[in-house]
């Protein structure tokens, strides 16, 4: 989703920081103009973290420009991936074999987690990779 965020323009010596209209209290930095996206979608998640349902609509970018608190930087129309914010478990089924669950089960129960909590762990890592 689009959202208009205000760029501070940082310097060589100082970072290019983000205001977030939209999200009281929410801000981003970076030194270069190219990393940007990531810490914007950085911030956000981690400001809406497990609370997805909090997040505001977009306010249309013709009503901020005319705030006068923003002078002297720049709009910035980021794109955030809203799906990275919701955190609420979802139920689904697999169909593993039946030894391979048992594997699972044992060593999450040796590692003090639940078999979705392995599960979840494991295709975290292999995205990654």
């Amino acid at each position: 989703m689009l959202y208009p965020v205000y760029v501070h323009v940082g310097g060589s010596k100082n970072a290019h920081g983000v205001t977030f209209p939209d999200f009281a209290g929410c801000f981003a930095a970076a030194d270069e103009w190219a990393a940007l996206p990531g810490a914007i979608q950085e911030a956000v998640q981690a400001h809406f973290y497990g609370e997805p349902e909090s997040v505001p609509a977009p306010t249309a970018l013709e009503v901020l420009v005319a705030d006068p608190q923003y002078s002297g930087g720049v709009w910035l129309l980021a794109d955030v991936d809203m799906t990275r914010i919701d955190t609420r478990p979802v139920r689904l089924n697999v169909s593993l074999p039946s030894n391979l669950v048992q594997q699972i089960d044992s060593w999450a129960s040796a590692h003090h987690m639940t078999r979705s909590g392995f599960l979840a762990k494991a295709a975290q890592e292999a995205m990654r990779a």
